[in-house]
């Protein structure tokens, strides 16, 4: 199954890419413990390799549809990038725009893009190479970003992100040419993109991090894009990814919107888990466990 139904939106998963990112859990983590690591099986083969002891992640979108509209959360990585500083990222050859095509969907059909941060591997489709020239994918969408990370990573402003050359060539190539076609729209604080869903600044990972919450009917959701890249998170919402630029902001975020969802029985949707893709969590003294996973079929490969 890529695909459910919450109210009246439905929500289709898409994938890029799924498999190492190259990192051991303590590098990807380093707030994690050993223990939680050694003592949670289930966290094996989707969430990360025992046999070579690598974090296995997914770079994948979720496609909305809502009031009539065809909205994209995060676009991935992208074809053909140059990302001298981000070598799993570089000069891929994805089959993500036939993915998006199985799930009916073709470029000239999406209304919407939402980027819910600026990083490397969330704005990568926002646009392709078109001769020698990138192009918006999606010509007729329009690309909700957030003002603070677009002022944040654009090279202009002269920022030094944890991330360091980490987004090297990013804006360049997947920010600026969108802002230039005229094709941006810049929000700050928070952004109602219809009745059902809602943009809401949620920094610490970057400046201009951000959640997407669904309300529809009595279903509730909420997209929380690089808030958290492992389950890990849920049973340790202290443990940072070591690419989050505010620590302590982060944490604090991290656990209001994992407190919120646990509360309303919403469904949790990052942008990189492998297996079941998100979860509905209940609280567990000051940490939170998995109530139970959505339906999606689980990335048995990395082609399948």
């Amino acid at each position: 199954m890529t695909q459910i139904t919450l109210g009246d939106v439905t929500v289709t998963r898409v994938r890029e890419y799924f498999g190492s990112v190259e990192m051991t859990p303590r590098t990807f983590f380093p707030d994690s413990s050993t223990e939680v690591w050694d003592q949670t099986p289930w966290l094996a083969p989707h969430f990360v390799d025992p046999t070579t002891d690598v974090v296995n992640s997914a770079v994948q979108t979720w496609l909305l549809r809502s009031e009539g509209r065809t909205i994209l959360v995060d676009t991935g990585v992208g074809n053909h990038k140059e990302r001298p500083y981000s070598p799993v990222w570089s000069h891929l050859e994805t089959d993500f725009l036939q993915n998006l095509a199985r799930a009916g969907v073709q470029p000239e059909d999406v209304d919407l893009v939402i980027n819910t941060h600026l990083h490397v591997d969330h704005v990568g489709w926002n646009t392709y190479l078109d001769g020698r020239t990138w192009v918006p994918t999606f010509p007729n969408a329009t690309y909700l970003m957030p003002k603070a990370d677009f002022d944040f990573w654009n090279p202009a402003n002269g920022h030094q992100p944890v991330l360091g050359r980490g987004n090297q060539n990013v804006f360049e190539d997947s920010v600026a040419p969108v802002h230039q076609a005229g094709q941006v729209l810049l929000w700050e604080h928070g952004h109602q993109v219809d009745a059902h869903l809602r943009l809401d600044a949620a920094p610490g990972h970057t400046p201009g991090s951000s959640t997407l919450t669904l309300t529809s009917g009595t279903d509730r959701a909420v997209f929380v894009g690089d808030m958290l890249h492992s389950p890990v998170q849920f049973l340790e919402p202290d443990a940072n990814s070591c690419f989050c630029e505010d620590p302590a902001l982060a944490r604090a975020t991290r656990r209001s919107v994992l407190g919120w969802a646990a509360d309303n029985n919403a469904l949790v949707l990052p942008a990189h888990l492998g297996g079941h893709g998100a979860a509905e969590l209940s609280r567990d003294g000051s940490a939170f466990a998995v109530k139970s996973w959505a339906p999606f079929s689980p990335y048995l490969t990395e082609q399948s």
